[in-house]
């Protein structure tokens, strides 16, 4: 069995104990199903006594507006009756036509005002008041047409006597009725007012006592587990750092990994991708001329040569070797450029400061870091655009990939693989990464790395990686 296909715990990584029985188990139980009760009954009540009070608002709040709106209607009324007085009595100059335009106004307030009053008393008035009440203003403007056609006419006298007998009956019957609406909106305003406390204190006070059964039932489940809380926390604490030390060997494995494949496809299909393009060359090169022989060849070449600079590319993607050889900035160097050719997108590349040695390690987990995020950018952003700083401060490293795209609070709401390897490879590293929208919209990535871990990370990572 292979160094890469041992088991992680026969090397070192993580040997599982045995199972422990936990007294907490039951405690624990009994808590959740208290809290879930808890939760369950206080939101039903919250939600019963919000419905209640909305709806019960709402009558009141309805009811207040009918109101006003009768009163509405009755000060219309009113003011018809005033006219209509001045009309019979005959003081004014005017003919009976011109009071037309105010009836008209009138008219139209009236129409309003029914409407309104209408939509908010619908739920609570019978259908025979609602009809007593339309038939009766109806009625009321139609008799107030033929006054005025009368008038119209030249019969004064005949339009008088027909205020007198008819509009005049006709707008006290629809003032009456208005006013017993009234005085129906008051009584069940009182009512519902009276209903709503009643109702609101009853819910009240059943919530109040089973919060405090509940808390009591709390309270004491609460106590038997913190005795248990510290061993707990002691498990979990032990857990995180088996988690941390399998994550560096896992991405230890990962890049030693990547590195032989990377390494096997320079090396070996490389060679072989050369070596048929050789091969073709000299075959070429005794076809006859202008022969569609040597014209295949030629083809062939190309689709070689084509597949040689992907595999080259590959293998440069899976683990750059200038990384190795060169550093990070150099590295950094070559693969913006490349990603700007593959993506189309471009980049903004900025470098400040006096550069410092990184490890090899470390070097490596920023470069994986910058070509996540650049990755993300070219399949998420919808961007053309990014921007990449490199910083080499006194005490720290810092890199930032800005785009002004489309941001996370617009992508959906998941955690990508790749943003998880990123904040892995950040906290390996004792550094801090930073996901925020700038001010011209989209996302900008701030990773930094003290300069101290940078400088010691690559020995600690060796030795685990041995281990």
């Amino acid at each position: 069995m292979t160094a890469l296909a041992r088991p992680l715990y026969a090397r070192g990584v993580y040997r599982p104990s045995p199972p422990e029985r936990s007294p907490t188990v039951g405690l624990l139980l009994g808590l959740m199903i208290t809290l879930s009760a808890v939760l369950a009954y206080s939101a039903y009540i919250t939600w019963q006594v919000t419905s209640l009070h909305k709806l019960q608002t709402d009558l009141v709040d309805r009811n207040r507006k009918d109101s006003l709106q009768l009163l509405r209607i009755q000060n219309d009324l009113n003011l018809l009756a005033v006219a209509m007085r001045d009309m019979v009595s005959n003081d004014e100059p005017y003919p009976l036509s011109a009071w037309a335009g105010q009836f008209q106004r009138i008219r139209t307030d009236l129409d309003d005002a029914m409407r309104r009053e209408t939509g908010f008393a619908a739920a609570r008035r019978t259908p025979e008041q609602s009809a007593f009440l339309d038939n009766s203003l109806a009625q009321f403007w139609d008799a107030a047409d033929r006054v005025f056609a009368l008038a119209g006419e030249g019969k004064e006298k005949e339009a008088r006597e027909q205020i007198q007998l008819s509009l005049q009956e006709r707008q006290a019957a629809l003032s009456t009725a208005v006013s017993r609406l009234l005085v129906q909106n008051s009584e069940n305003e009182e009512q519902a007012a009276r209903r709503i406390v009643q109702i609101y204190d009853r819910v009240q006070l059943q919530v109040y006592v089973f919060l405090i059964a509940t808390l009591l039932a709390i309270l004491l489940t609460g106590l038997s587990l913190i005795r248990w809380n510290r061993h707990l926390f002691a498990r979990m604490a032990e857990l995180s750092k088996r988690r941390s030390e399998l994550a560096q060997k896992l991405i230890a494995t990962q890049e030693s990994t990547l590195r032989y494949i990377s390494r096997e496809l320079h090396d070996e299909f490389g060679q072989i991708l050369t070596a048929i393009g050789s091969m073709l060359r000299r075959a070429g090169a005794h076809a006859p001329e202008n022969s569609p022989l040597r014209a295949d060849i030629q083809e062939v070449r190309e689709v070689t040569q084509s597949a040689l600079d992907k595999v080259r590319t590959l293998s440069q993607a899976l683990h750059p070797v200038m990384l190795d050889e060169a550093g990070l900035e150099n590295t950094f160097d070559w693969y913006i450029p490349t990603v700007e050719r593959q993506t189309g997108i471009a980049i903004s590349y900025e470098k400040q400061g006096a550069s410092f040695p990184l490890d090899g390690a470390a070097g490596v987990h920023i470069y994986r870091v910058l070509q996540e995020a650049l990755n993300n950018v070219a399949r998420h952003s919808g961007t053309r655009q990014a921007w990449v700083r490199l910083r080499f401060l006194s005490d720290a490293l810092e890199l930032e990939v800005e785009d002004h795209g489309v941001g996370f609070t617009e992508r959906p709401a998941r955690r990508g693989i790749g943003l998880v390897a990123m904040r892995e490879r950040s906290e390996l590293m004792g550094g801090k990464l930073v996901f925020s929208r700038p001010a011209e919209g989209g996302t900008l990535l701030h990773l930094t790395v003290p300069r101290e871990k940078v400088e010691s990370y690559g020995k600690e990572d060796h030795s685990i990686a041995r281990g």
